[in-house]
């Protein structure tokens, strides 16, 4: 299942928001506002919960400086990847695009698709939170 949220332009540098992306306690500015808990594991790793939904762990996976940014799935039960791809627009803007990308059966699918694309849009959407 392949999810692409809209990309988003921000008034920060590619490099700026490259650092605010890796630095994963900042989720949580990017979260929604029905968060039910958001807790940084390590370094590397935190775990959240949106009201209604399981708990999800996430891991930095992968990082190119200024350029992407790939969290991924911490768990086997349900493998997917979020990818961050920066853009720089100029000195000071920037365009993120965000993608889901996980493997599940068609019943999982259906279930996840709607509340995933939601989700997706609104940490695009709350991408201008980035250095406030």
């Amino acid at each position: 299942m392949h999810i692409e949220a809209s990309k988003k332009k921000v008034a920060k540098s590619d490099k700026e928001v490259f650092e605010f992306l890796t630095d994963i306690k900042n989720f949580e500015t990017l979260m929604p506002d029905n968060i039910d808990k958001f807790e940084v594991l390590d370094e590397n790793t935190f775990k959240f919960a949106l009201k209604g939904m399981p708990e999800i762990v996430l891991r930095l996976k992968e990082q190119n400086p200024n350029d992407k940014v790939i969290l991924g799935a911490a768990s086997d039960k349900l493998p997917f990847t979020l990818t961050a791809d920066i853009t720089s627009l100029g000195e000071n803007e920037s365009e993120v695009a965000l993608s889901f990308e996980g493997q599940f059966n068609a019943m999982m699918a259906m279930m996840i698709k709607a509340p995933i694309t939601n989700f997706m849009g609104t940490l695009s959407n709350n991408m201008d939170k980035i250095g406030q």
